[in-house]
């Protein structure tokens, strides 16, 4: 049965199908996918076993837009008995004949039906584990570098199993970084360029690529959610927007805030490293300017958010990204683009590129 499942934020399932098998064609993988409205996951099944099989072994998840997480089902759809669910499971893992995994989690779709399930998964980590090493299925310790299995609760009796890959899937539980909120912080925008910057940024370039002293821009600045992540990795900051900053970030002496239209800013001095953005506006016009500064190298890199259309979204990311690789490429920049559909955005794909 040659399916991948993969997890997506509810509401944008159609992106997420479009987008896997938009990339398999693009490998000669044919198939097509099985979706739900508002469900969080899509499945994708291929005509051809090895196909896919390949495809996944090769094709590197990061490039993925939509997708949070990815794995190969095993089995259909698995139905527990609630008196006894961990046999089923591993009966099923048996039967596939699967063994060496380094770990097991249990995992659900993020929708509201979904998260009740998340005591239940606590609940059956432990246990399932104990009983898939007693088995044979899992190794006796923990192992980073072996393989992932997964169980994807659907309900309290049903239940999807699959195999991952730690050097191609996403390291995170449910495919999701959750992080704190800053009590201080002045919006919760904040949180997107953080997620942004630990998604992006490798950890080991942090103390080169995020510095302190580094001089970064902020367009459409206010009231200073991204700003206050730059000032907080100690950056020089110019923030423009016609609105307000918070004045604690006034406060600090790294902000210098201009009320001035962000598509008409020019930095008098070519030495700004980021340059952020998070404006309301068309998703076209935000990728010219990104090209702009690029081209009259008023930035290194820049991480900024394109805002989605409520149809095609996910040819709408592609056409700008495109158009913007064409344009680089035409002024002769050697560039590296990512764009991700975070979990702290919304209708917007958060994308980073930068300048070699």
């Amino acid at each position: 049965m040659p399916q991948l499942l993969l997890y997506c934020r509810s509401g944008f399932e159609k992106e997420c199908a479009g987008e896997i098998q938009d990339k398999a064609a693009q490998q000669e993988v044919f198939g097509f996918c099985k979706l739900t409205k508002d469900a969080a996951f899509v499945i994708f099944e291929a005509y051809d076993s090895d196909a896919l099989a390949a495809f996944y072994r090769d094709y590197d998840f990061s490039n993925l837009i939509f997708a949070r997480q990815w794995f190969l089902l095993v089995d259909d759809l698995l139905q527990l008995n609630p008196a006894d669910r961990i046999s089923t499971v591993v009966e099923s893992a048996l039967a596939a004949e699967l063994s060496a995994f380094g770990e097991v989690r249990v995992e659900y779709p993020e929708t509201n039906d979904g998260k009740t399930l998340s005591t239940l998964a606590r609940k059956l980590t432990v246990p399932l584990r104990q009983s898939l090493r007693k088995a044979g299925v899992l190794l006796q310790k923990e192992n980073s570098r072996a393989a992932v299995l997964h169980l994807f609760m659907l309900s309290g009796s049903s239940a999807y199993l699959g195999i991952s890959y730690p050097e191609n899937n996403s390291p995170l539980e449910n495919g999701i970084m959750r992080l704190k909120f800053p009590a201080d912080a002045p919006s919760r925008s904040t949180l997107k360029l953080e997620e942004a910057f630990i998604q992006f940024i490798p950890k080991d370039e942090w103390d080169t690529r995020l510095a302190s002293g580094m001089r970064a821009v902020d367009l459409g600045a206010c009231p200073g959610g991204w700003t206050y992540q730059l000032v907080k990795r100690s950056m020089m900051v110019t923030a423009i927007d016609n609105g307000m900053m918070a004045q604690s970030l006034m406060d600090t002496g790294q902000v210098k805030h201009f009320q001035v239209d962000g598509f008409k800013f020019k930095p008098e001095k070519k030495n700004v490293h980021w340059l952020v953005c998070d404006m309301i506006e068309k998703p076209q016009r935000v990728g010219q300017l990104v090209c702009d500064w690029l081209i009259n190298e008023w930035c290194q890199e820049s991480i900024f958010n394109l805002k989605l259309p409520m149809k095609k979204r996910y040819e709408t990311v592609v056409e700008v990204l495109e158009m913007m690789q064409q344009k680089l490429d035409e002024a002769g920049l050697d560039v590296e683009f990512q764009a991700k559909h975070l979990y702290h955005d919304r209708e917007e794909v958060t994308v980073h590129v930068r300048k070699f």
